[in-house]
């Protein structure tokens, strides 16, 4: 089957499918919901299969790659689960130090999609570093509904303790300028917004498709913000309103982008829901913020 786009699929499946990744539906109700819509061999079952990632099309910067160096870093956590882990990323030829930025992964751990936007910014002469959420129960399970599951059975305020503390650990490499940023997608994106409420030094956040801190919260925010929206993600944009308003009022510097006929996750390349051209944009602004706000 040729790779489908967003647009090969009725606008209520990808509502169902974003019900589904983010836990408001079961497998059986997508199933249930989407059968209406089953046309010949396109069933309801074949939908899902096809809604789900092909992590091979996701990789621009093989793990090998010569330019960077990668490694794993082990942190401890006491406020979080104890002990975690994450990619850690340079360029090869780095000298002197660099600014750094920390990768947060959606909602079922640090997959190959994830560890290859952190190869990316190595080769952009960033220090990048993304821990995975799931490593205290054995890391990501390579099944993304596995990580999903185990994601969800997580103690929440246990899991955002464990990457406040990332940030420190990035912050802290020998190889960093001190100067850190943050990107996050989905769940990450959320992240994101929480980690410019909660560190005063964070330099400048780009959050995409995240849910929206409370408007109390956005007084404590000093980083420099990039908001990236899809059009077509009710869930999302319903709380972008007062999280604008609170913004303004706090006097707190943002841009946002809103990318036409796009769906949530559609900078994910490995799943029908990939938009090319929002995702080349948003991720080229993304870059110029980051060398604008960290160098």
């Amino acid at each position: 089957m040729d790779r489908l786009k967003a647009s090969d699929f009725p606008p209520e499946v990808l509502r169902l499918f974003d019900g589904f990744v983010h836990g408001t539906k079961t497998r059986r109700e997508f199933l249930d919901g989407a059968a209406k819509f089953a046309v010949g061999g396109f069933t309801a079952a074949a939908m899902l299969e096809a809604l789900q990632p092909n992590f091979a099309w996701a990789q621009q910067v093989k793990k090998d790659d010569p330019r960077i160096k990668t490694e794993n870093l082990d942190y401890d956590s006491p406020q979080g689960h104890g002990k975690m882990r994450g990619l850690f990323a340079k360029p090869a030829n780095a000298t002197g130090k660099l600014p750094g930025v920390f990768v947060v992964h959606e909602n079922r751990g640090l997959n190959p999609y994830i560890e290859d936007v952190v190869r990316r910014l190595a080769v952009l002469n960033f220090v990048a570093f993304a821990p995975d959420s799931l490593f205290p129960v054995g890391g990501y399970p390579g099944d993304e509904d596995k990580g999903r599951d185990l994601f969800a059975k997580q103690d929440t305020k246990k899991r955002i303790e464990d990457l406040v503390t990332g940030v420190g650990v990035l912050k802290a490499r020998p190889e960093c300028s001190g100067k850190v940023g943050a990107v996050g997608f989905c769940f990450g994106g959320g992240i994101v917004n929480l980690l410019a409420v909660r560190l005063p030094d964070l330099a400048a956040g780009s959050a995409y498709y995240g849910v929206q801190p409370a408007a109390s919260d956005v007084p404590k925010i000093k980083a420099a913000l990039m908001i990236h929206n899809a059009s077509d993600d009710q869930r999302i944009n319903d709380g972008w309103p007062p999280y604008e308003e609170a913004l303004k009022a706090n006097k707190v510097r943002y841009e946002y982008f809103s990318y036409p006929n796009t769906q949530h996750g559609f900078h994910n390349d490995t799943t029908p829901r990939f938009d090319e051209t929002a995702a080349k944009l948003s991720w080229q602004r993304t870059v110029d913020f980051f060398n604008k706000h960290l160098r």
